[in-house]
């Protein structure tokens, strides 16, 4: 089923209009059943570790596949990957969690957090600044940054108030978002228990979640 999945994102890549895809409408609808069924999948094994992800409906984490072109230059009106992200609350959950982006030549997994709101950007960087020998225990540990390498995201030019200029600490606080990304050659999912792959490899951030939602807890109480 990935190797369709890979070949109809292709096709839909070189021919994104709507007429091309309402002619193979019914092959995409057997395409994302597919995939809604492998992300429950995906879901169940990963809730195994972390019990947040319990009773987590794939429907309510697998994004749409039209594109909201109301402000965008480019027209075209479906994107050209499958994605999903899996944290308490789904796929609008402000929570860290696990996202597959399934897209040829670009298949990712990431974590962490991205784009948080000002209060609770402000509040993960205390919660870095405070604790700091933990944060580095997680993002230095060498399973997670052999497979994690990158964290994604903008970066302010300067550390922002109130936090020292310099230190250990200034990199991290310099960040605006806590996400971090593993590129992954197309070939991975074509694997029998590619599922299972993309499991073992998404739990590797569990310890970086925990520790994002340690603090988007406390704010919320």
């Amino acid at each position: 089923m990935m190797r369709e999945l890979l070949d109809f994102l292709v096709e839909l890549s070189a021919h994104n209009n709507r007429d091309w895809f309402h002619e193979h409408k019914a092959r995409y609808d057997v395409l994302r059943a597919g995939f809604v069924d492998d992300v429950q999948r995906l879901i169940s094994l990963l809730a195994v570790a972390d019990e947040e992800l319990k009773g987590l409906q794939s429907q309510d984490c697998i994004y749409r596949i039209y594109r909201d072109i109301r402000f965008s230059p480019d027209k075209t009106p479906y994107k050209r990957f499958f994605s999903a992200y899996m944290a308490r609350g789904g796929k609008k959950s402000p929570r860290a969690g696990y996202y597959l982006h399934v897209e040829p030549g670009n298949v990712l997994l990431c974590g962490g957090i991205w784009c948080p709101e000002p209060r609770l950007l402000k509040a993960l960087r205390q919660a870095i600044y405070d604790n700091l020998d933990e944060w580095n225990s997680i993002v230095e540990a060498p399973a997670f940054k052999e497979t994690y390498p990158v964290f994604d995201g903008e970066v302010l030019k300067t550390v922002p108030r109130p936090f020292p200029k310099e230190g250990a600490h200034a990199r991290w606080m310099m960040r605006k978002d806590y996400t971090v990304v593993c590129h992954l050659p197309d070939e991975f999912l074509l694997q029998q228990e590619w599922v299972e792959a993309v499991a073992q490899k998404l739990l590797l951030l569990k310890p970086l979640n925990d520790f994002l939602n340690y603090t988007v807890d406390e704010l919320a109480c």
